[in-house]
């Protein structure tokens, strides 16, 4: 996107599915063929999908949209997101919009450290075993090394040992040898576990015991994204709500999930609905990005939440939000998925640093629109509407018959699947 195109799109949601690609696609300056991506049902053929998993017997697709108003490192951008829950894309852009009026998110990214766990089982000396091992730490590495010759001209490769006794397992003790490697624009999974099988031998040699697991760690906390966001206090008023009791409702929210693990856990899943939608749209690995997350936020040994709200002393609301994010703009899915490709084309980051950036701001927005709805209408406004056009879809309701369907059951307060096919039937008789 050109210093002279902005993400703020107002009425973008009124647009046909084709007009909003169009729309998206000259802003963000696709050419045809990244564009037509976009109009493949799916983005994937089904001889694409048969190459990436076993035993294929079609393409199994979610709805792909585009949260708007994002400004990030004060970089205009457009963020595909596959989802199927309602208002959370809505939601994410109408809190990027509040956000463009305190400078948008400002997000950051340590390097792109991974770690790769080797287990070390029956050493007859676990102390002597530690020992030894670091005194042929710098042997090791250049070992790893020779894993990725091209990882390692990037720029990348092993950095460091790390090595952790724990004695007192159901398997008994055990030495776990940390590889850290810096994987680059890749997320790691395939070069760090080769690098770990690589360095059993010697391992084995070095430690006299026999090694077990040579796998990574999906807990990568030495691979961090990190956002923030000043909302005016101003700008979060509406209706009947002023803008300090917005924000102090949303810091009363937060605290509540900072103080106890079963609202945190909900927390954080709302977190997350922003953040794997991006992961999912760039034919990244969600789940190794969940089991991250939720690890991270238990790290201090009792689960809590991935952010932090306050105001600040212009009585501004404050969001913050650190989270391991192993994400990869080359290797895997994202280079196989010709809709993955177009995603990262659309936002136009150029490396995994980048877009670690733009999924923690993205899930940072999210979280602003769930506790900014708990804090003061309820969440369940957002979600009715778009709720319930699903159920009456899943009842039969086509056309412009949805909308109608889904409006008498909203005034109506009932909203299930029974009622909607007497309104169905209601409709059909009247028509």
């Amino acid at each position: 996107m050109t210093s002279t195109q902005t993400s703020r799109l107002p009425g973008f949601y009124k647009l046909t599915i084709d007009e909003r690609l169009e729309r998206a696609a000259a802003v963000a300056g696709l050419d045809a063929k990244t564009k037509a991506a976009f109009e493949r049902l799916g983005g994937l053929e089904a001889d694409q999908a048969d190459h990436m998993a076993e035993n294929v017997i079609g393409v199994f697709g979610l709805p792909l949209g585009v949260a708007t108003n994002f400004i990030i490192n004060d970089r205009e951008i457009l963020v595909p997101m596959a989802i199927e829950e309602p208002s959370v894309i809505a939601g994410a852009s109408f809190m990027a919009k509040l956000a463009r009026e305190g400078g948008g998110f400002h997000a950051e990214t340590t390097e792109p450290l991974m770690i790769g766990q080797i287990q070390i089982m029956d050493i007859p000396d676990l102390e002597a075993a530690k020992t030894k091992i670091l005194e042929h730490r710098d042997e090791i590495l250049t070992e790893a090394d020779r894993v990725d010759p091209m990882i390692l001209s990037l720029g990348g490769g092993a950095r460091d040992l790390e090595i952790r006794i724990l004695k007192e397992t159901p398997a008994g003790p055990m030495l776990i040898v940390h590889l850290i490697f810096d994987t680059r624009d890749a997320m790691g999974a395939n070069v760090i576990n080769t690098a770990a099988e690589r360095l059993s031998p010697m391992l084995e040699s070095l430690s006299q015991g026999r090694v077990h697991l040579k796998i990574l760690s999906n807990l990568a906390d030495r691979r961090l994204a990190k956002v923030t966001c000043t909302i005016p206090a101003a700008a979060l008023a509406f209706e009947t709500f002023s803008g300090p009791s917005v924000r102090d409702g949303i810091v009363e929210a937060w605290a509540f999930a900072e103080a106890d693990p079963y609202r945190a856990a909900t927390h954080n899943k709302g977190i997350m609905n922003g953040v794997d939608a991006v992961v999912i749209a760039t034919g990244n690995d969600w789940r190794a990005v969940e089991a991250g997350a939720h690890a991270y936020a238990a790290r201090s040994g009792r689960y809590t939440s991935l952010s932090k709200w306050g105001a600040d002393e212009a009585g501004d609301l404050e969001g913050f939000l650190e989270l391991p994010l192993a994400v990869g703009t080359v290797g895997g899915a994202t280079r196989v998925h010709p809709l993955a490709k177009a995603c990262l084309a659309l936002m136009g980051v150029e490396n995994a640093r980048e877009l670690a950036q733009v999924i923690a701001a993205v899930g940072l927005a999210q979280n602003l629109a769930a506790l900014r709805a708990l804090a003061s209408e309820g969440i369940q406004r957002g979600h009715m509407s778009l709720h319930a056009r699903q159920i009456a879809i899943a009842a039969g309701a086509e056309g412009d018959q949805i909308d109608r369907i889904a409006a008498k059951m909203i005034a109506q307060g009932t909203i299930h699947i029974k009622h909607a096919r007497e309104l169905v039937d209601q409709d059909h008789h009247q028509s």
